[in-house]
């Protein structure tokens, strides 16, 4: 079955039962894929997509009505006014950066209700790092709400919202590096109506990244006026090759759809780079290549499990909200040899050894393993850890579960030698 690789029996004979025991959970993963994919197509369908809309428009782009259509299509299945979607966004952190900065100015004050986030968008706020063009040395004022365990402060943000006015409430969907479960989207449901009834003016910003199509809502379902994700995440299922996306309110998006272009022209400019096939058939097939993934990420978890090491988040029949998995390994040693098994489990550069070494925007070391055909797209399987206790490894992706499946028994394996 394993054909070519050097995989124990025992590890093989844990699979087996890790399989076995994720059935249940399978069933329900594919259950939400139908439904996630159900709407897509529809939307497919009542956009009107063609093969005209996939012709490579060069120079400024104000003809280009693919690019345009992708727009109209994403805000349909999401349920939203508009969207904007772009190979010129580069990344997940960078529609975010576009984001806060079209919506924030000198004295205006942004709130994380999800807690302090994760490290590279504190460089972006201004609270870790020197950049001259972080939203604080532009004048933002910052704060954060702290979490209760897992859980939202309803009570911290009722009493903070109620008072001096804040220009945007920020909630992170995902844990990023923190030791907290992803938020499923009837959490951040109750924050939102929560805001918008004690400050109706204050424009309410999800970071998506990692959860789109895990659920069968997305934050545009429950109120949010603005979310953002990357497109080398779940929602360009490895076909996109870079780009990002924002979708909520039409206002919103034109405020910053200005900022990544220039004033009064907004939506208008910018050509698609000959990108827009991959950007349809990525989002075409999300909802397949998510649920691939989910499946990967359930079977770790109880791969993990069965193999010794119970601290594992979420456990593989717990609701998912993201494609994130997480377990701690308790030491450098394991973490090390994880990545390096993940990476001879990979399609790309399998015959790499990954080694601990400094990321920009991280403040430890870290070791990685990322065989992607795309670079930095994390919904392929890969997986990061910093080394320092309790040395947890983040992972996630599978572009389908077969070979999510062998890279992770890879990984174990590893260890387990």
């Amino acid at each position: 079955m394993f054909y070519g690789f050097d995989i124990s029996e025992k590890t093989v004979a844990l699979a087996k039962q890790a399989e076995a025991d994720c059935k249940e959970t399978f069933a329900k993963i594919d259950e939400n894929a139908m439904i996630c994919a159900s709407k897509v197509l529809k939307g497919f369908q009542d956009a009107k997509i063609s093969t005209a809309h996939f012709v490579d428009v060069t120079g400024y782009g104000y003809t280009d009505d693919g690019r345009d259509k992708i727009e109209e299509l994403f805000a349909r299945v999401f349920g939203a006014e508009d969207a904007l979607v772009r190979a010129q966004l580069m990344s997940g952190t960078h529609a975010l950066y576009v984001t806060l900065s079209a919506l924030l100015h000198a004295g205006d004050t942004l709130v994380y209700v999800s807690g302090e986030p994760y490290d590279t968008l504190r460089s972006v706020i201004g609270t870790s790092g020197e950049s001259s063009q972080s939203l604080i040395r532009c004048g933002v004022k910052y704060e954060d709400i702290p979490l209760i365990g897992d859980e939202f402060d309803l009570d911290a943000i009722r009493r903070r919202f109620s008072g001096e006015f804040v220009k945007v409430a920020a909630i992170q969907r995902s844990r990023g590096y923190a030791n907290r479960r992803t938020f499923t989207i009837d959490k951040i449901e109750k924050v939102i109506a929560l805001i918008h009834e004690v400050s109706p003016k204050t424009v309410v910003m999800v970071d998506n990244c990692y959860g789109e199509f895990t659920e069968d809502r997305e934050p545009s379902d429950v109120g949010c006026d603005v979310f953002v994700g990357s497109m080398m995440k779940n929602l360009g299922a490895g076909f996109a090759v870079s780009g990002a996306y924002c979708v909520g309110k039409k206002a919103v998006i034109a405020e910053i759809a200005e900022r990544l272009t220039a004033p009064c022209i907004g939506k208008d400019l910018g050509a698609n780079f000959n990108q827009l096939s991959l950007f349809y058939k990525g989002f075409f097939m999300a909802p397949a290549t998510v649920a691939a993934t989910l499946k990967s990420m359930t079977f770790a978890a109880r791969l993990l499990e069965l193999a010794g090491f119970s601290d594992v988040s979420p456990r593989f029949d717990e609701k998912r909200s993201d494609i994130v998995q997480t377990v701690a390994l308790g030491t450098a040693e394991n973490l090390i040899k994880f990545c390096r098994g993940l990476q001879r489990g990979s399609p790309i550069e399998a015959y790499a050894t990954p080694e601990p070494s400094a990321m920009p925007g991280y403040p430890h070391e870290e070791v990685s393993a990322a065989g992607t055909f795309v670079t930095g797209a994390t919904n392929e399987l890969s997986c990061d850890g910093p080394l320092t206790p309790p040395y947890t490894v983040y992972m996630q992706g599978g572009l389908s579960y077969e070979y999510g499946k062998l890279g992770v028994m890879k990984a174990v394996d590893e260890m387990l030698k």
